[in-house]
C-alpha cells in the first residue's frame, strides 16, 4: 500500500554483515528480483528467532517497517531451507558463490523476477537429496548458473562459433572475447585458454540444460573445475566485480 510504514515481501538471503553488537545488516534478493538491505535487530543475541529464520540461502517471509536509512525487519517467517538443517561445508562454499554472483548481479531499483526463480531453482538443486551432489556435480550447477544468469542479464556467452570469425571449431575460450575463438583469432586475444571438443560441449550443455539435469550427469573432476574457472572468469568481467566465494571455492 503506497505510504504504508511497513510491507511483507518474500526474499532469499544473500548475505549477512555484523551491524554493532547484536544487530545483523540482511541483504535479501526480493521476490520481484530487487536487492532489499534490512537490519535485524537482536539478531545476534543468544536465543534470537530472527538469527535461526534469517540464515543464508534461507527462503523467508518478512515483515519490514521503513526506516530512514536502512528498513528494519519486524518479523520473519523461515518458509523454505534449501540446504537444509546441517549443510556440509562443500555446500556452503557452492551455494555461497550463488549468493554472491546474486548478489553483484541485483540492485534495489530493478525488478527482474527470474532472478530470484533461477537463484532458488539453484539453491534447491544444490541442497537436494540433503546435499549429497560431490564436488564435481557442484561445480557443474555454480558454473551453469553463472552463465544462465548472465546471460539473462545481455552477457550471454558465444558458444556456437569463434565470435570473431565464425569458424565452427573453436580451440579457445576468453571471457574478454565473449566466449569462444579458433585457433588463428585467438593469437590476437591475451589470455585466451585452449579448450578440447569434449569441454565445448559442456560449455554448450551448461546453457541448453536445467540444474537438475545437468547435476545427474558424469563429468570428470577436472573438467568440471575448468569449467567453475570459465564461469568464474565471466562473472568478474562482466559484473566488473572481486568475487571471493567463488575464487574460495575455485581454491585460489
Amino acid at each position: 500500500m503506497a505510504g504504508s510504514k511497513t510491507y511483507r515481501c518474500r526474499a532469499v538471503v544473500l548475505d549477512k554483515t555484523k551491524l554493532g553488537e547484536a544487530d545483523l545488516i540482511l541483504t535479501l534478493l526480493g521476490e520481484d528480483g530487487r536487492q532489499l538491505r534490512a537490519v535485524a535487530k537482536g539478531a545476534r543475541k543468544p536465543g534470537s528467532r530472527l538469527a535461526a529464520r534469517c540464515d543464508l540461502c534461507c527462503l523467508v517471509d518478512l515483515l519490514i517497517a521503513r526506516g530512514r536509512n536502512l528498513d528494519i525487519v519486524n518479523q520473519a517467517e523461515l518458509l523454505e531451507a534449501p540446504l537444509g538443517g546441517s549443510p556440509t561445508y562443500g555446500l556452503l562454499m557452492a551455494a555461497s558463490a550463488v549468493c554472491e554472483v546474486a548478489r553483484y548481479a541485483t540492485f534495489e531499483d530493478a525488478e527482474d523476477p527470474f532472478v530470484f526463480a533461477v537463484t532458488v531453482r539453484a539453491l534447491e538443486v544444490l541442497g537436494g537429496d540433503a546435499g549429497e551432489l560431490s564436488q564435481a556435480e557442484s561445480d557443474l550447477v555454480v558454473a551453469a548458473y553463472v552463465f544462465k544468469l548472465l546471460a539473462h542479464l545481455g552477457y550471454r556467452a558465444d558458444f556456437n562459433g569463434c565470435v570473431y570469425c565464425g569458424d565452427a571449431r573453436p580451440e579457445f575460450f576468453s571471457a574478454q572475447a565473449g566466449g569462444l575463438v579458433c585457433r588463428s583469432c585467438a593469437q590476437t586475444v591475451p589470455g585466451a585458454e585452449e579448450v578440447d571438443a569434449a569441454t565445448v560441449a559442456w560449455l554448450r550443455a551448461l546453457m541448453a540444460q536445467r540444474f537438475d539435469e545437468l547435476a545427474r550427469e558424469q563429468i570428470d573432476p577436472g573438467t568440471a573445475t575448468l569449467l567453475l574457472a570459465f564461469a568464474h572468469a565471466w562473472a568478474a568481467v562482466h559484473l566488473d566485480a572481486r568475487l571471493r566465494a567463488l575464487e574460495f571455492l575455485l581454491g585460489c
